[in-house]
């Protein structure tokens, strides 16, 4: 059966192409219920499939919270089962895609099911999160801090975003690309890196370099924000623009006018939702750059719907994954932090 609003709930950014659902960003997928004696996903890749493998799209499937498939999408079209039954039995499954979208997509084009399926309940609370690689658990599954990128080794079930959410028990969205930032991506040269900033695609479904189903790119598609509006919207954008800033003054400051123009326009996409900035996972150096923009923002807009908190940064003793990004364990600790923020300012 087509995997339509009648059968199963959207989870994040997603659009139906081609009597497909096509899940783009991190954390993006699919929740639903079935009765009955089997079911499995048929999923489609974008062109990733012909490249190489630490750029695929990396996919779980979950049976009543419990992940029970961890697919790597090789083929053009993939069938993934999920569960087989001699009885008629009752589940919630949830699939979600755990690696980001610039290097993969993939679509979930029909769930095969023997029996009667229907979508989940959504939750009462929305909460949108803005990141980079950090976001997208980033290597989370690599223990060696000098290996480097793969989408195999990204889990973002493991990163602080999605725990937020779970701690909190609410809906999610995720805006989040490896490298991006608010001025400059990630650069080693000390050089402006331009092309990889988040305020770029943000009212996009999202961006990848490869096309689905031949033709289709995320960043041509326009985001409906009117959608489903968040309650909270937490931005956690600077990591990568510090490799361009290097606490040099003017550059500080230009990044400090980028982060209050994007939250501009942040707020003309959400005009009713709660925004909150944060920094310091992997270094706090403009965390008073971040403080400033809020600062600077409120001042000039006389909205004071935004706060700013910071994070603790990473411990050497709870170790480093790929590329000296955060364990698990660093992971569990901002998310703690970050919901027990939450809790105070939203009032949860």
């Amino acid at each position: 059966m087509l995997p339509t609003d009648a059968i199963v709930r959207i989870i994040g950014r997603t659009e139906t192409i081609e009597n497909t659902i096509w899940l783009v960003l991190s954390g993006t997928g699919v929740e639903f219920c079935v009765t009955g004696t089997n079911a499995s996903i048929t999923m489609k890749s974008d062109s990733s499939y012909n490249g190489e493998e630490v750029n695929r799209a990396r996919v779980a499937v979950y049976i009543d919270s419990k992940k029970v498939r961890d697919v790597i999408i090789e083929k053009e079209e993939t069938i993934i089962p999920v569960f087989e039954s001699e009885i008629e039995v009752t589940h919630v499954v949830r699939v979600i895609k755990l690696s980001e979208a610039p290097m993969s997509t993939c679509g979930i084009s029909e769930i095969n099911v023997t029996g009667r399926v229907w979508p989940t309940q959504q939750k009462e609370k929305f909460i949108e999160f803005i990141g980079d690689s950090i976001t997208c658990a980033y290597g989370v599954d690599d223990e060696n801090r000098d290996h480097h990128f793969s989408t195999g080794t990204e889990d973002v079930t493991k990163g602080y975003a999605y725990k937020t959410a779970e701690n909190l028990d609410v809906d999610y969205s995720m805006v989040s690309f490896s490298g991006y930032g608010i001025v400059s991506g990630y650069t080693e040269s000390g050089e402006k890196f331009d092309t990889q900033l988040v305020p770029t695609y943000y009212e996009k479904l999202g961006f990848s370099n490869n096309t689905y189903m031949g033709k289709y790119l995320p960043q041509n598609i326009e985001w409906d924000f009117t959608k489903r509006q968040p309650d909270l919207i937490v931005i956690n954008l600077g990591t990568n623009d510090s490799s361009y800033v290097l606490g040099i003054e003017d550059r500080k400051e230009e990044y400090i006018c980028g982060y209050v123009d994007f939250l501009k326009t942040v707020r003309r996409c959400n005009p009713k939702s709660t925004i909150l900035c944060a920094l310091g996972i992997m270094g706090t150096d403009l965390c008073p750059a971040v403080e400033e923009a809020v600062w600077r923002y409120q001042k000039e807009t006389g909205d004071t719907n935004i706060f700013s908190m910071r994070f603790d940064e990473q411990l050497e003793s709870d170790g480093y994954v790929a590329d000296w990004h955060p364990t698990e364990t660093t992971h569990n600790k901002a998310s703690l932090r970050l919901t027990t923020e939450i809790k105070k300012v939203m009032h949860w």
